[in-house]
């Protein structure tokens, strides 16, 4: 057993790290097909193995966004394309989308800070992004909207309080015509106060009688 997981694990690892994307092919295929090929191609036959899927996912659309960045390409739509790519990718090979959108959308953000984009654009297109290829595909568009957004407000608080702030506020409302509920994610969950011991009360001893 641990044999046959140490080869599922090896195996996945080679599939986000064995393809990278160029320019030159972003602008020969286009981000959507080129995306969903890649993932189609270097998937198949590792659906078993977890969240190195998402990892996989993520890879590719972290390519994308450093190759545009090199041709000077729209990083925002190119991020939208990317992530629609992926959705259309795995209704081909099977697999559950909600931990995919959020590991895309997540590394969609943090390439976008890698390369000096706009961290905020990216993020609400990756959304959107989601949001087409879930009505194209049939799938829960709330839900993966949601999935979405999360991943993206998780990687741009990594990146820094302000860079937070303008995530969750680009993403609140209505995208696409659809209302993204994350309010648990909009609103910074506050950090817990320390316990402070009590201190316990001395107790007065009366003064013994002479």
């Amino acid at each position: 057993m641990a044999r046959k997981a140490k080869a599922r694990t090896e195996r996945a690892q080679g599939v986000s790290s064995s393809r990278t994307i160029t320019s030159a092919e972003i602008i020969a295929t286009g981000v959507v097909n080129l995306v969903k090929n890649t993932l189609v191609t270097t998937l198949s036959g590792v659906r078993d193995v977890g969240s190195e899927v998402g990892e996989a996912a993520a890879a590719a659309v972290r390519g994308s966004i450093r190759a545009a960045e090199q041709i000077g390409g729209d990083l925002g739509s190119v991020a939208k394309q990317a992530v629609k790519g992926t959705v259309h990718a795995m209704e081909a090979i099977g697999g559950d989308l909600g931990p995919v959108v959020h590991a895309v959308s997540k590394g969609a953000v943090k390439a976008a800070n890698d390369v000096g984009g706009d961290v905020a654009v990216v993020a609400r297109k990756a959304v959107e992004g989601t949001i087409e290829a879930a009505r194209e595909t049939g799938a829960d568009v709330g839900s993966l909207a949601t999935g979405a957004a999360k991943g993206a407000i998780e990687a741009a608080d990594r990146i820094g309080s302000a860079a937070g702030r303008t995530v969750r506020a680009a993403l609140s409302g209505t995208i696409g015509g659809t209302r993204v509920i994350i309010q648990e994610a909009l609103q910074r969950s506050r950090p817990v106060p320390p316990r402070v011991p009590r201190q316990r009360k001395k107790r007065k001893i009366a003064p013994t009688a002479r």
